[in-house]
């Protein structure tokens, strides 16, 4: 993956096709100036021809240079995403995905709303209704119609629509640095908010603070008693009561920072009011709440599996190699033989490797805790305990195998 990333970014960099336009505007700025030149003396017309020839000429080399770049670096890139993704399909009998076409409909479906692709979006499910796909039978699963039936038709694409259309409006507001709607929204939903343990509603809050703290010079508002420190002291003053239960050092700090107004810079609050990516941070927070309160993930699942995928892909194509080199079977379908590294922000659910068996916990074979705190898995446990009393394997403690306890990680 590094050297698709190297390879890609320097697409981006010599690949460009702006010299091409340049080049090309050049010689559209050479005919006009002899159609100009023409205009206003026909009898010119040869001569001014002839000069243009060899500026033409030139551009048009120019032109043929920059796309001959421009198609060495795509090729390169072609040469090198075909060594690291080789056009083979994957050798397996098991697709879960073809057993279940709605769900990978409305996968697509909610990737196109969250994207704010909505003309997009309703055009697909349209057609997706009015052409449903049918699922294919797998040796898992022989009946997937019944599992899959109602997972699409129920989609509400309209009414995500409208409430993705309104994340992406108070976005846009954000980036302009206008956090009233956001607010609203905040206060809107604060009792869910709250209950969910979010900051979200006081860090925007603090930001507006911050903003007003600024003053006219940073934030370009009218300089009258809603701005500056007088206007920074009256927005705390009718906000902050209600956050004093949850944040009363941070709104302490934030009040004490008026005694260095005048040298904030080598204040200890320096780092609170200058910091750069306060802006973004909050437009992050507020799409990871609001798509949380419509019990959605933050980020798109399809990009996410996309990505996953195609970090795993080169794993999983070496490994189907030696499968079949070697003549063996790929046995287990709930887990994969060999270890896919992923980043940590793709991976969701822990793993606890049973110490004893070293085997990886299940659903039918649970972590369970003794009253010793060491942890083993079920089997091992009723294996060390045969049914009665036992000592744990890691100290000298012993307990009953009721005295267990499940734990979830």
């Amino acid at each position: 993956m590094d050297i698709l990333l190297q390879e890609s970014q320097r697409l981006h960099s010599e690949a460009s096709l702006q010299e091409s336009i340049e080049d090309v505007e050049k010689i559209i700025q050479h005919l006009e100036r002899a159609k100009q030149a023409i205009v206003a003396d026909p009898n010119s017309a040869s001569i001014t021809l002839a000069k243009l020839q060899n500026p033409i000429k030139n551009g048009c080399d120019q032109i043929t240079a920059d796309l001959t770049k421009l198609n060495r670096a795509q090729a390169k890139y072609g040469k090198v995403l075909k060594e690291n993704f080789p056009a083979k399909a994957l050798p397996t009998d098991y697709d879960a995905l073809a057993s279940h076409p709605s769900l990978v409909n409305r996968a697509i479906a909610m990737h196109l709303l969250r994207e704010g692709q909505f003309a997009v979006a309703s055009i697909f499910v349209e057609e997706a209704q009015n052409s449903p796909p049918h699922p294919i039978p797998t040796p898992v699963s022989p009946h997937p119609a019944d599992s899959d039936a109602g997972d699409f038709t129920s989609l509400k694409s309209q009414e995500l629509q409208h409430l993705f259309s309104n994340m992406y409006y108070i976005l846009g507001q954000l980036k302009t640095r206008n956090i009233h709607p956001a607010i609203d929204w905040a206060r809107q939903n604060s009792a869910e908010l709250e209950r969910r343990g979010s900051t979200l509603e006081f860090e925007l809050s603090k930001l507006q603070y911050i903003w007003l703290f600024q003053g006219p010079a940073m934030n370009s508002l009218p300089a009258d008693e809603n701005n500056g420190l007088h206007g920074a002291l009256r927005y705390a003053r009718a906000n902050f009561g209600r956050f004093q239960n949850r944040f009363l050092p941070e709104i302490q700090q934030l009040a004490t920072a008026m005694i260095y107004a005048q040298n904030l810079r080598s204040s200890p609050y320096h780092h609170t009011f200058s910091s750069s990516s306060s802006w973004s941070d909050v437009c992050t927070s507020f799409t990871r709440e609001f798509c949380s309160l419509l019990g959605l993930s933050a980020e798109s699942p399809l990009y996410i599996a996309a990505t996953a995928g195609a970090v795993a892909l080169p794993a999983l194509l070496k490994l189907a190699l030696i499968v079949r080199e070697k003549r063996t079977e790929w046995t287990t379908k709930d887990e994969l033989p060999v270890e896919i590294p992923l980043p940590s922000s793709m991976i969701f659910h822990a793993i606890f490797v049973c110490p004893v068996s070293k085997e990886q916990t299940t659903d039918n074979n649970p972590p369970m805790m003794m009253p010793c705190g060491h942890v083993v898995a079920k089997e091992s446990l009723n294996r060390l305990s045969k049914g009665g009393k036992f000592k744990c394997p890691y100290c000298p403690n012993e307990s009953q195998p009721k005295d267990a306890r499940e734990i979830i990680l």
